[in-house]
């Protein structure tokens, strides 16, 4: 083992994928999108627009459309039934602000047709936001008063997080791919034009494969970490 210290020099080393992927897919989401957003859509939609339209063409005028702030802060809400639209997307015009918000829409179209990768996600969703916060402070505190089960508490409420990860990535993934025939069989984005608007989700989606990887990385070294630990103390 390296140390220097009480750092475990190794724990650092056995992460660095996770977070050299994580960075690497940050930096080609805002390339691509940085990319297409100066690329102007034929038909000349707004984000809003092409998100009313995708909506009422499957039987979703009742879901509303909010401008909210922030970049790339889009999002479905299923609890109000709202697509949240951030600066970028709103008002603009350009190819990678009408796939952001055809992606949305994809989602309130998962939550319409019951989706169950979308239930299970939103029925994780508050354990995992809970667990983010706590693993960390638990785990610690469990190592500082050398309590195994209590850091093993940490350890499995880690992994809620991990459960999360994996779930998202399917409802991303299926997001994505319903924006992208959407936005071709409605006439809202050329057939050339497909391409530029798959290159900016494909990225977006790569974000969320990243922290499923880094999640899992961080499961693994979080386990190593207990073992070593449990070992030291026999």
């Amino acid at each position: 083992m390296l140390y220097y210290g009480t750092f475990d020099l190794t724990s650092l080393l056995f992460m660095l994928p996770g977070i050299l992927l994580a960075a690497w897919a940050q930096a080609k989401v805002s390339g691509n999108f940085n990319k297409y957003s100066r690329v102007q859509s034929a038909q000349c939609i707004t984000g809003a627009e092409t998100a009313r339209k995708i909506l009422n063409a499957n039987g979703l005028s009742y879901v509303a459309i909010q401008h909210v702030s922030g970049e790339l802060s889009d999002h479905y809400d299923p609890r109000s039934k709202v697509v949240r639209l951030s600066d970028n997307v709103f008002n603009s015009t350009s190819l990678a602000a009408v796939a952001v918000a055809a992606h949305e829409c994809g989602h309130a179209i998962q939550d319409a047709e019951e989706y169950q990768p979308m239930r299970w996600r939103s029925a994780i969703a508050p354990a995992a936001s809970v667990a983010t916060q706590a693993s960390w402070a638990i785990l610690m505190i469990g190592f500082v008063l050398s309590m195994y089960g209590l850091a093993m508490i940490g350890a499995l409420l880690f992994g809620i997080v991990v459960l999360f990860q994996l779930v998202t990535l399917p409802v991303e993934y299926n997001a994505s791919s319903r924006a992208l025939s959407i936005l071709e069989s409605e006439g809202i984005l050329e057939r050339d034009e497909v391409g530029g608007a798959k290159k900016v989700l494909s990225a977006a989606a790569l974000t969320y494969v990243a922290s499923l990887v880094a999640a899992i990385v961080s499961f693994l070294n979080i386990m190593r970490m207990i073992i070593m630990y449990r070992r030291n103390r026999w």
